[in-house]
């Protein structure tokens, strides 16, 4: 094969070494779509199994407990029933993803056309032809492959067509052993670091619930609160609703759409504006008029709570070096009665235990998650007197900067480790390393 067809085939994998052959998937790979859903019995053949679809299969393994179930012939069972070693491949969705069933599926288990079900031919090794799979959707091909516009599929036309660069078959198993060991080693490290920055978080919202329910005096009086969940706070302290430390009613945002990118109108924020630092994301600007924004217009200090969807408790403080800015309708502001509550006590004790326990208890399940403003105006809160609130504050903004610094490291860790991941099975699968 010439050099120049391999650039055109190929140019996410390039890989001409001798005796590595150019050809495409379905020369070495059996390709076989998974069957429409039937949720109903057609015929008196058909039996009712279980079956896999794309969200059991994960990169590194395939989700074989409490599988939902649908009707099929004994042909179809047949012809799509999963066995141990198999590769299934995902058609739809994040296109490519991939996972060798590794342990014995439940009897008569068949795959759904999200999936397609692959199996070695003579000269292919399933391992292998994942790792490829990986190494594409790391360099964004099977996009590419599959001209996403809205929602790609990957086709098993489009899958079988796919020309790859193939070694010898010892060369695959050689391959892919070497790559299941040292991924493996990677994969250890990074669910070491993952586990590291569970507990940090664990640890930060643990510090900042104690201090928002318990202040910070060990030897204070304490009373009960008269609440059972939230047990004894200081003596000196109340417990009181939202919307009575609210300087006025609790308001929902504009209801209009982001059009507009002028910056010299108020910025519009949304809910995915805001990034886990709490800071407003310089990519996503969006602004609105200035007549439309008028009466949705932030002061410092306000507080947004999200009321929607999976974001549903998630917060976020105006400060006036953002500009001026207004709020969307999914969004609910909070402008504090600074004599009874400061903006940042409130912004804090959004980050504890009791108020996610708070949240999740008031939340509609059913569809979408809602969160209302008369909910959120019926949270409970304890309340220290304002100087005292201050102090817990400054305390807080000292200890969680250093779990954050930490938690930065930890997270730099994990990336570098994935990167090192990628690398290392680009390099493998390409020729680069003499395995």
């Amino acid at each position: 094969m010439t050099s120049k067809r391999a650039e055109r085939e190929v140019p996410w994998q390039p890989a001409q070494r001798a005796n590595w052959q150019l050809s495409p998937v379905k020369r070495h790979f059996d390709i076989l779509l998974g069957k429409m859903l039937q949720p109903e019995k057609r015929s008196p053949e058909d039996v009712e199994v279980p079956y896999l679809k794309a969200q059991h299969i994960q990169w590194d393994k395939v989700l074989t407990e409490d599988l939902p179930t649908m009707w099929a012939t004994p042909g179809e069972v047949s012809s799509l029933q999963v066995r141990k070693g198999d590769l299934l491949v995902c058609e739809g969705g994040e296109v490519g993803r991939a996972a060798i069933v590794a342990e014995e599926p439940p009897k008569n288990c068949i795959i759904q056309n999200a999936l397609h079900l692959v199996r070695p031919k003579q000269a292919g090794d399933v391992r292998f032809l994942r790792y490829v799979l990986q190494h594409a959707t790391s360099h964004d091909w099977l996009n590419v492959l599959c001209n996403r516009a809205t929602i790609a599929h990957f086709t098993a036309e489009k899958f079988s067509d796919m020309w790859i660069w193939v070694p010898p078959l010892p060369k695959q198993c050689a391959i892919a052993d070497y790559l299941d060991r040292e991924t493996s080693r990677l994969d250890n490290l990074i669910a070491e670091q993952e586990r590291l920055l569970s507990l940090l978080v664990e640890k930060r919202r643990a510090l900042i619930t104690q201090a928002v329910t318990r202040g910070l005096n060990p030897n204070v009086p304490m009373r009960d609160s008269g609440v059972e969940w939230l047990g004894e706070i200081p003596n000196h302290w109340g417990v009181e609703r939202l919307r009575y430390l609210a300087s006025e009613p609790l308001m929902y945002g504009a209801n209009e759409a982001a059009l507009e990118t002028d910056p010299s109108f108020p910025r519009f924020v949304r809910i995915t504006d805001i990034s886990e630092d709490g800071s407003l994301r310089s990519e996503t600007f969006k602004s609105l008029p200035s007549e439309i924004a008028e009466p949705y217009l932030l002061r410092e200090g306000d507080v947004l709570l999200a009321r929607s969807g999976a974001t549903v408790g998630k917060t976020f403080i105006y400060r006036k070096e953002w500009g001026k800015a207004c709020f969307a309708g999914y969004l609910i502001r909070l402008r504090c009665n600074r004599d009874l509550l400061l903006p940042d006590f409130l912004f804090a004790f959004t980050q504890s235990h009791i108020y996610w326990s708070q949240i999740r208890g008031g939340t509609i399940q059913a569809t979408i998650q809602n969160f209302s403003a008369e909910k959120y105006g019926g949270i409970l809160l304890p309340l220290p007197p304002p100087t005292e609130q201050h102090s817990i504050v400054v305390y807080l903004d000292g200890e969680t900067a250093k779990i954050d610094e930490l938690s930065s490291t930890v997270k730099k860790n994990v990336k570098l480790l994935q990167e090192r991941r990628a690398a290392l099975i680009s390099a493998a699968v390409t020729g680069q390393i003499h395995v």
